[in-house]
Order: C-alpha cells, then sequence, then structure tokens
C-alpha cells in the first residue's frame, strides 16, 4: 500500500510539472511566434444562421449592441466564472438585433483582440475558443462585412492565430465534447476561409472522433444520453456545412448521422428526459423541428438502445440502465445506476432517479453519481461502482458488468430483467432486478433478489424509489402502504420488507440547480442466502 501511494505522489507531481513547464511554453515569445503564421485571407463563404440554428437559442428579445458599448464590456472587473466565459464566446452575438451597427460590433471585437492578442488561459480555452471562432464566422454580416481593410487584417490575424493554438492543443483535451467543439471551429473556418489545409485537418479529426468514441452499435462510449444529443446535432451542423458550401461529404459522417439519429429518435419521442448518466431535463422539441426542415428522418423499432431498455405504448413509459458501465476514459459523468429505472403514466413520472449535478467542482457532482441517488438497491451504503479523483473529473475506478438480461415486450405484459456484479467484489453479492408491468392492470411489480456468494455477515441494504418535486406520498397507519398521488393519477405501493419509510431527498433533474424531493425507501440486512425483496406500484384512481 505504501508502495502504491508513492507511485500515485510521483506520478501526480510528475503531472503536476509538466503542467506548469506546458503553461510557461504557451505564455512565451517563442510559442507566440509560432502561433502566429498567416494561413487566412478573407471570407468567401457566409453560412446561413439558420443552420447554426441548432446550437443556439435565439432570444425573441435582441439586444442593441449599443447597450453592451456603453458598458465598455472588457474592463468589467466584476465579471467571473460563468458570465465571464459566455463573454468571451461570443455566443452572445447570435441574440444580436441584425439592424444594429456593425461598427460598434466591430468595436468590441477590436478592443477584445487587442486584450488578448496572446495566448490568455482564461479567455483560450478550447471551448471558449471554439465558440469564439464560430460565432465571429457565423455572424460575419456584424463582425466582418463593411469593415475596412484594416481591421479585415486584425481580424484575420486573430482567428488565425486562435485557430493555429486550437490545433496545436486540441489532441491534448481529455474532453471529447471540446474536440468536437473545436473540429467545427477548423472545419468552419477552413470553408469560409476557403482554406484547404485547415478543412483537411478539421475533416480528419472528425473522422478520429467517430472512431475513438462510439461502441460498436454506434451509442457514445460514455454511454450518455445528453452526449448523444451534442454529438448529433454538430455532425448535422457540419454536414449542412459542408452542402451548402458545395464540399462533399464524407461517407462516415452519412453512417454516424444515420446510426446515432436512430438511437436519438428512441429519446426524443419522451415527453420527459430520462434521468441516466448525466442526462438532464432538455427539451428536445426546437430541435427535431430543425431536423424536420433540413429533411432527417429516423425511425428505431428496438427495445434497447445504449444499454437502456424502454418499452411504452400510448399510456406508459418503462426504461431501465441494463448496461455495463463505461471504461474509465469515458466515465467523466457516468452516474452508478446499473438496474435503476423509470416509470411513466400519461406523460408523468411515477417514479424517477435523481438526476445529476454537472459542476464537476462542487460536493454534489460526487453525490449525484452515487447509486443513492437512483432507483435501485444499495449495498452497506455504499454505490454499485466506486470513483476516484481524475484532474477536474471524477472517473470510475472500479466499474461493472451486466451478467445477464432479458426482454420481453407484448400488448398485455412487459418484463425487463438484469443483474450487475457490481457489488461481487467487495460484498460477494449479485444484484437481481425483474420488473414485470401488466398492461391492462395499471400494476407494476418488481423483485429485487440478492444473491450472496459467500459467507460473509450481515450487511444492510437499501433500495429507493425517488419522486419528481411536488409528487405526494402519504404512509397509511399500517405502515405497511405507501399512497402516491402525482398530477394525473393516483398509486399505491406495497412491499414484503419489513422496513419501509418516506425519506427527503435531492433532486437534480436541471442542470446544475437542486431542490428538495421524496422517495420510499425499504431497509432491511442481507442473509447468506439469496433472499427476494417483493414491491409493488399499482393504479388506484
Amino acid at each position: 500500500m505504501y508502495f502504491k501511494n508513492s507511485l500515485i505522489l510521483i506520478n501526480e507531481f510528475y503531472k503536476s510539472s509538466k503542467n506548469q513547464i506546458r503553461k510557461l511554453y504557451l505564455k512565451s515569445n517563442f510559442y507566440n511566434r509560432k502561433i502566429s503564421k498567416i494561413e487566412i485571407s478573407g471570407i468567401t463563404y457566409r453560412p446561413s444562421l439558420s443552420i447554426l440554428s441548432c446550437l443556439v437559442k435565439y432570444e425573441k428579445k435582441k439586444i442593441k449592441i449599443e447597450e453592451l458599448e456603453k458598458d465598455n464590456i472588457w474592463e468589467n472587473k466584476l465579471l467571473s466564472g460563468k458570465n465571464l466565459n459566455k463573454l468571451n464566446n461570443f455566443y452572445w452575438l447570435f441574440s444580436i438585433d441584425l439592424k444594429s451597427s456593425p461598427n460598434i460590433t466591430q468595436s468590441i471585437i477590436i478592443k477584445w483582440i487587442e486584450k488578448n492578442q496572446n495566448y490568455n488561459s482564461l479567455t483560450w480555452q478550447i471551448d471558449i475558443l471554439s465558440k469564439r471562432i464560430i460565432s465571429w464566422i457565423a455572424n460575419s454580416k456584424l463582425t466582418y462585412d463593411q469593415s475596412d481593410i484594416k481591421y479585415k487584417t486584425k481580424f484575420n490575424f486573430s482567428l488565425n492565430k486562435q485557430i493555429n493554438h486550437l490545433i496545436n492543443e486540441i489532441s491534448k483535451s481529455q474532453s471529447v465534447d471540446d474536440k468536437l467543439l473545436g473540429c467545427t471551429a477548423v472545419i468552419i473556418t477552413g470553408l469560409s476561409y476557403e482554406n484547404e489545409k485547415f478543412l483537411k485537418y478539421g475533416l480528419e479529426l472528425l473522422r478520429n472522433i467517430i472512431n475513438n468514441s462510439f461502441d460498436n452499435e454506434y451509442f457514445p462510449k460514455t454511454r450518455s444520453i445528453r452526449q448523444l444529443n451534442f454529438y448529433l446535432k454538430y455532425f448535422v451542423l457540419v454536414r449542412e456545412l459542408l452542402k451548402e458550401s458545395f464540399n462533399d461529404i464524407p461517407e462516415y459522417l452519412d453512417e454516424i448521422i444515420f446510426y446515432l439519429g436512430k438511437s436519438f429518435t428512441v429519446f426524443s419521442n419522451l415527453e420527459q428526459s430520462l434521468l441516466f448518466n448525466g442526462n438532464h431535463q432538455n427539451n428536445l422539441k426546437d430541435f427535431n423541428k430543425y431536423l424536420a426542415l433540413y429533411k432527417y428522418k429516423f425511425d428505431n423499432p428496438n427495445n434497447e438502445v445504449g444499454g437502456y431498455a424502454i418499452l411504452k405504448n400510448k399510456n406508459c413509459i418503462l426504461a431501465m440502465d441494463i448496461g455495463d458501465s463505461p471504461h474509465k476514459r469515458f466515465s467523466y459523468n457516468y452516474q452508478s445506476g446499473a438496474l435503476s429505472f423509470e416509470f411513466f403514466y400519461k406523460d408523468k413520472k411515477l417514479i424517477s432517479n435523481s438526476g445529476y449535478f454537472q459542476d464537476y467542482e462542487n460536493k454534489l457532482n460526487l453525490i449525484s453519481k452515487s447509486t443513492a441517488a437512483h432507483s435501485t438497491l444499495v449495498i452497506n451504503n455504499h454505490s454499485s461502482c466506486s470513483f476516484r479523483n481524475d484532474r477536474t473529473y471524477k472517473t470510475l475506478e472500479n466499474g461493472l458488468k451486466i451478467v445477464h438480461k432479458n426482454i420481453v415486450n407484448e400488448k398485455k405484459y412487459w418484463l425487463i430483467k438484469a443483474s450487475h456484479n457490481g457489488f461481487l467484489k467487495k460484498f460477494g453479492i449479485l444484484h437481481e432486478r425483474s420488473l414485470e408491468y401488466f398492461v391492462e392492470k395499471n400494476k407494476l411489480i418488481g423483485t429485487d433478489k440478492i444473491i450472496s456468494k459467500n459467507k460473509s455477515g450481515l450487511k444492510k441494504y437499501d433500495i429507493r424509489f425517488h419522486m419528481e418535486p411536488g409528487v405526494k406520498l402519504t404512509k397509511t397507519l399500517d405502515n405497511k402502504t405507501i399512497l402516491i398521488e402525482i398530477e394525473n393519477s393516483g398509486w399505491r405501493f406495497s412491499t414484503n420488507c419489513e422496513i419501509i419509510n418516506i425519506e427527503s431527498g435531492i433532486y437534480f433533474g436541471n442542470k446544475n440547480l437542486f431542490s428538495e424531493n421524496q422517495n420510499i425507501c425499504l431497509s432491511g440486512n442481507t442473509k447468506d442466502i439469496s433472499q427476494e425483496i417483493k414491491w409493488v406500484f399499482e393504479k388506484i384512481q
């Protein structure tokens, strides 16, 4: 153990020293000269703003650029964190009234260039820089047109310098999301400036992202539904940019859009988002309209996609996580909720998971990753997976495998059954769960089987069923039944478990926000033989 800890300390010291040397290099005159090589001359292709609408939510109320100029925004020292990032990524340009003065817009950009003409760790981060390039080019009617040669020279030089830095640094990024943002920025620059070098580099990077980020069934290796939506948006955007600029569309891009679209349509047809593995409540209606506008149509009759079993009819949806945990490299947003489930009745959730707190630096991030934040089984207050600190992120230290699974989808009867080994190494336990739904009776019967593989003494188990905020729970006088009132129906919960309680919890369904909710908690002790905990949700009105 001492030797292992010493190796970890040495490794951390090496990484820290390497990062410090890298920071000094990026601030050096040598590096500044390296990225100052000019590759572009002038914008010839201007992408339609409608193509970019899949990325940006346009505000109904347009901002007048004069309001920003009055405040001399680059001298505002009170701005920090997310507000500073949003200001420097220039995505606010998409909300500028097109009747605004190009002169004032260009004046604001020149002031930014003068303040940030060399590498700056705060304003040249890959995601911020990439969005800035995309926004500058996409809004060229305000940022570039109707300007003199002196302005265009400074604009082109700064943009070229940022692209050179992006190309130098993008391979070092741990975030695939940032790589895709950077890839898109390089491609849109190559197209708009008719620069073959940038376009070729961007498309090759795109191919590498596709080759390395998806499993054999073309689902993200992270198993993230949110990332699935993110990928599809950017792949479609790149395809439409290539199409509009009369460039060839690579076959690998068409192929990945086809398969991602099949997965996307399974989730996008739900009225609410499924809160598995880093997902939040997302409204996908606008993106569905965007896909329809550009004539993308996807279909998928399968009951399982990406390790999620999803059964549905006109009234109900039953979804369960029956997938393996991802590789450590792809686990920074993974949540240890194997065999957790969500159940909808007429577009209202009866059973939910707690959601995900995405801010990696906040303690709530690790709490939302825990198994206790999901509607599934916990042993001795331990999660089915363990996490470790990996620079900024908390990634998997020990993952799990699904041992077997079975799905039955009949008109009157549904079954989802699976088991995992996440508790096997630490506690000698397999967890098997089966969900049976009897459609005509509106009755969901669950069985959690705790299978002990060795005699290791008593252990405490908890099974939680999380509710959305506002759902009313009432425990009956006999302490054996709980009545549940959701917006459109009433349900009764019963179980053979001796201890049943209503607990307070935290709900993270909306990005980086939290609120109180309630959950039903079953508790007991494991035995050295297999045992079954049965429970039932039954509609009563």
